[in-house]
């Protein structure tokens, strides 16, 4: 996999003590803790397969709330099963509402039925943007905020 642009430094001002990882193969092998937040892309699906896992340092964790193809469902429950992968916590799957039947029986994963952005506060900004692009559309203006399908 080659680095993208969505594989984008942060602006200099913003960026603290993080460290900026041009590849992010390079960035899985200093990942203790990794969580996905990217599209289910060209670029990103099956981000997280059987090499790209081996990649992370042993016992890492992985959370994904994000996209369920991001990753490779057979490759992380058998990281989970050897313990490479110390644990994992998802709240989307490929193929949802289908969830894959290997992470039931796996004591060191957290399912969550897609609920992440679950709060009143989200609920809510998300029905105000939508109703910011009706009125925007209806008054003749582009809407402020376009959401753009994603590969599934």
């Amino acid at each position: 996999m080659s680095p993208t642009n969505i594989f984008a430094p942060i602006p200099e001002a913003t960026v603290g003590d993080a460290a900026f990882h041009a590849d992010p193969l390079d960035l899985l092998r200093v990942s203790a803790s990794l969580s996905l937040h990217a599209p289910d892309s060209e670029e990103t699906h099956h981000f997280l397969n059987a090499k790209t896992l081996a990649l992370l340092p042993p016992g890492a964790i992985v959370v994904n709330t994000t996209r369920g193809g991001l990753i490779v469902d057979e490759a992380l429950i058998a990281a989970l099963q050897s313990g490479h992968v110390a644990a994992a916590g998802l709240d989307v799957f490929e193929g949802e509402p289908k969830l894959h039947p290997g992470y039931l029986a796996l004591k060191n994963t957290l399912l969550l039925p897609h609920i992440g952005s679950a709060t009143v506060e989200t609920r809510t900004a998300m029905g105000m943007l939508a109703l910011d692009n009706i009125d925007a559309l209806l008054s003749g203006n582009p809407a402020p905020s376009l959401v753009t399908p994603t590969a599934q």
